[in-house]
């Protein structure tokens, strides 16, 4: 039996278009229906209750909360962008091996050959109050006493951002880097352009799609983590993750859902905003 084209492409589209609108659609529907109803502890009720709602977009303490993520954030999107593409640059431009590149790469990846709690865990020896830096900066006379803002700090949040997310960062710059003709830097050089106006008007134009990216990766991590904030801050600081975890540990689903949808909704926008600078699929299939 011959089939149309027509039919042909429903059937092809149909096993991704179910699994979208099963996990994804319907789940999101119920997370966006229940945060409209009534609560008590342990319970929900069928019944209209908007003070979810006014909580999540009217409250200062949601408000705090985004502007402590907001500003983990442009911290961390700032330091990973320019140490990401000074690297990037670095291996693309200055190691001429492909096999030298490849290795430095993979020795950047080595964080995520752990997981998330050993990594955490591992900062513990190392910024502590009887850690290794401030061991260090005492013999040396630097200051008197320990540190305390070192660990369960923002700074130590902050950093653990830095060292998980700035391989998020290297690889798409890297990617868009590798792509720009030797060619057209030679011309530049043979018109007498200095290396920093090459980087200027050549590198840093053709690089956005991979900074581009990289910060769909950076916004998407920060945003949606509260195991970094929990476990860096020592429980100080709060996100809004971490106030959707804290009322679903309590029974309370339809703050936690009002939050959860407000926070997608910054998401997409957010990566929707970043999409309109870069063709993701031209550079996927590049």
């Amino acid at each position: 039996m011959k089939i149309s084209p027509r039919a042909a492409s429903w059937l092809q589209v149909a096993p991704m278009a179910t699994v979208f609108v099963t996990m994804v659609l319907v789940p999101l529907c119920i997370i966006f229906a229940v945060s409209f109803l009534d609560y008590d502890f342990a319970r929900v009720f069928p019944e209209i209750y908007l003070a979810s709602w006014s909580d999540a977009l009217g409250s200062r303490l949601t408000l705090d909360l985004y502007l402590t993520v907001g500003r983990f954030l442009i911290i961390t999107w700032v330091i990973t962008a320019f140490v990401g593409f000074w690297l990037a640059y670095f291996l693309v431009f200055h190691v001429r091996s492909s096999a030298i590149r490849l290795t430095l790469l993979a020795a950047a990846a080595i964080p995520f050959w752990t997981p998330g709690p050993i990594r955490m865990v591992s900062w513990v020896p190392l910024l502590g109050r009887e850690g290794l830096v401030n061991k260090a900066l005492m013999s040396l006379g630097v200051i008197d006493t320990p540190l305390t803002w070192l660990l369960y700090s923002d700074f130590a949040v902050v950093l653990a951002y830095i060292n998980l997310l700035t391989l998020a960062m290297l690889g798409p710059i890297t990617h868009s880097m590798a792509k720009i003709p030797r060619s057209l830097i030679q011309a530049a050089q043979d018109q007498g352009a200095s290396e920093w106006q090459i980087i200027r008007e050549i590198i840093v134009p053709l690089a956005k799609p991979g900074i581009a990216i990289g910060t769909i990766f950076i916004v998407t991590a920060v945003l949606g983590d509260f195991f970094i904030v929990k476990i860096m801050s020592g429980g100080q600081t709060n996100t809004p993750a971490n106030a959707i975890a804290t009322e679903l540990a309590a029974f309370q689903y339809p703050p936690a859902a009002a939050k959860s949808v407000m926070l997608l909704v910054i998401v997409v926008a957010l990566v929707a905003l970043l999409l309109r600078f870069v063709d993701i699929r031209k550079e996927l299939r590049d």
